[in-house]
């Protein structure tokens, strides 16, 4: 009895001697470092949230979620912050445009001053990075240009801004208004088939069709077909990264096989043998001489190939987390800007026929191919699509990550915090945007985006900085292309039945849809 004793008395003292340290480095992290941390903001005047143990404040986020999904907004109200971030708008009420909260037991300072907000984007010494994005949200944009960091996010965007040049976009912009020519056909034959010609259509989600078009047609070329299974697998892993945010990241949950995990890694696979397929296809076809192709992807390889005298910079798994990153974010975000563009064109038809006039004027008619001369001339379209990104842009946040203790534009903030840069509300701020910040006004960007605002390049749509959007081009051109189609053949008008109530769902989009009613034009 005696000698088991002991034995058990030697396994007790190996334990303790394994996870004693273990313990103490967690007690360290979970109970002490928070303690510091909101003592130090404190000593600096920086007020915010009390820390609960492990969880943080994820609980109060999705209680203020919660209470705020159902409500809805005036078609004349602009002001979605209290639907898709309540939690800051209460926040901020309390402790000022700058304040800290918790997300589990990390700290997250959350920055509404335009001049922090440009130190942190401007960044160029790695002090400021983006944090690890999780398993779900890697599963659907892959560890491209837009969650790479360093040295490798330096390395693909050698290899992918080439693709991204304007000569190489307008090459792309017939595929562009091909696309967009045959939703607006569908659309003008239903339109001539109702009564009065005049049809309702649920625009939103025809958007998402046409720019997933469009992002195959540009990126895949031939291989389209397959590019629009990409898109359907996307958007299916889209609803299950949503469905991570604002949680708790237990380590190690995302090896389990859970009903999600599983189905995560089904998609994956899907995504990843697709784009295998069709990148095998284009190198079959370099080998041949037949070249890389024109599209996204075939500018992207030939890139890849021809730097470091023929040695490639990114390897496969690289260059396919590339074209989901592009096939993601080149389909996703235009949808949506050109969602948020038919609403306010719908509810503002004085604005409608200003653009309506200059699109004639500038381009001709319906039936006219349009040209880049007629299309960079529409200046009041450019106007209307920036006040649209700067009221309902596709991303409301982004994060950084301090990588080393650094000082803020005065402000001391600890390696290792969040920091929040929340551009909902800084486009609503009426110190940098005047006092009719909430409302749609286009003529703000009468002089330029530069100039818009009190604060120089104060639209955050695409960020700023080095790491800008390198597809704010792409898009833009887009937009405009679909929405001159548009104004050429209709008139149009948000439907009674649409129910104004913006949800952030990676993106900002209608929650219930966008129908409008639209009245051909006559010839």
């Amino acid at each position: 009895m005696v000698q088991m004793g002991d034995g058990i008395g030697v396994v007790a003292a190996a334990l303790a001697v394994v996870l004693l340290p273990w313990l103490w480095a967690a007690l360290a992290h979970l109970v002490w470092r928070p303690y510091a941390v909101a003592r130090a903001f404190a000593r600096q005047g920086v007020r915010g949230r009390p820390y609960r143990f492990f969880v943080g404040n994820t609980g109060e986020v999705r209680a203020m979620r919660a209470a705020t999904s159902g409500l809805t907004l005036d078609r004349s109200s602009h002001d979605i912050v209290p639907r898709v971030m309540p939690h800051l708008r209460a926040w901020k009420s309390l402790y000022g445009k700058v304040f800290f909260w918790w997300s589990g037991s990390r700290p997250v300072l959350c920055v509404g001053n335009y001049d922090m907000v440009k130190r942190v984007l401007s960044d160029k010494a790695g002090l400021y990075r983006k944090p690890e994005p999780g398993p779900a949200l890697v599963a659907l944009m892959g560890r491209g240009l837009v969650l790479t960091e360093g040295e490798d996010w330096a390395r693909h965007r050698s290899v992918v801004h080439p693709a991204f040049a304007m000569d190489k976009l307008k090459t792309m912009a017939r595929a562009m208004e091909a696309c967009a020519g045959e939703v607006v056909r569908s659309w003008e034959a239903r339109a001539a088939e109702a009564a009065g010609g005049e049809a309702t259509v649920e625009v939103g989600h025809q958007f998402k069709e046409l720019t997933a078009d469009v992002i195959s047609h540009t990126a895949f070329g031939s291989s389209f077909r397959q590019g629009k299974e990409v898109f359907l697998a996307q958007r299916e892993l889209q609803h299950i990264a949503f469905a991570s945010f604002n949680k708790v990241r237990v380590p190690g949950m995302e090896y389990l096989p859970t009903k999600n995990n599983v189905r995560r890694w089904q998609l994956e696979r899907k995504v990843r043998g697709t784009l295998m397929v069709i990148i095998d296809e284009r190198l079959a076809a370099a080998k041949e001489a037949r070249g890389y192709g024109t599209d996204l992807l075939g500018l992207m390889l030939e890139a890849n190939a021809g730097f470091g005298g023929g040695q490639r910079v990114m390897n496969m798994d690289e260059i396919i987390d590339e074209c989901k990153t592009f096939f993601f974010a080149g389909h996703d975000t235009t949808a949506h800007l050109l969602t948020w563009a038919m609403f306010l064109l719908g509810t503002h038809p004085e604005w409608q026929r200003r653009l309506r006039e200059e699109v004639l004027r500038e381009c001709g008619g319906a039936g006219t191919p349009l040209n880049g001369d007629a299309l960079s001339k529409l200046k009041l379209v450019m106007m209307v699509l920036y006040e649209t990104l700067r009221l309902y842009g596709a991303v409301n946040l982004t994060m950084r990550q301090a990588t080393a203790d650094v000082d803020l534009c005065g402000v001391k903030v600890p390696k290792g915090t969040l920091v929040s840069l929340p551009f909902a509300m800084l486009h609503r701020d009426e110190e940098v945007w005047g006092c009719d910040a909430g409302e749609f006004n286009p003529h703000r960007f009468l002089d330029g985006v530069g100039r818009a605002a009190a604060h120089p390049r104060a639209l955050l749509s695409f960020s700023l900085g080095p790491r800008s959007c390198i597809g704010q081009d792409f898009a833009m051109l887009e937009a405009k292309i679909t929405l001159a189609l548009i104004l050429q053949r209709f008139a149009f008008e948000v439907a009674p039945e649409y129910v104004h109530a913006p949800a952030d769902f990676l993106t900002l989009q209608p929650r219930h849809g966008l129908p409008v009613v639209l009245k051909l034009l006559g010839p």
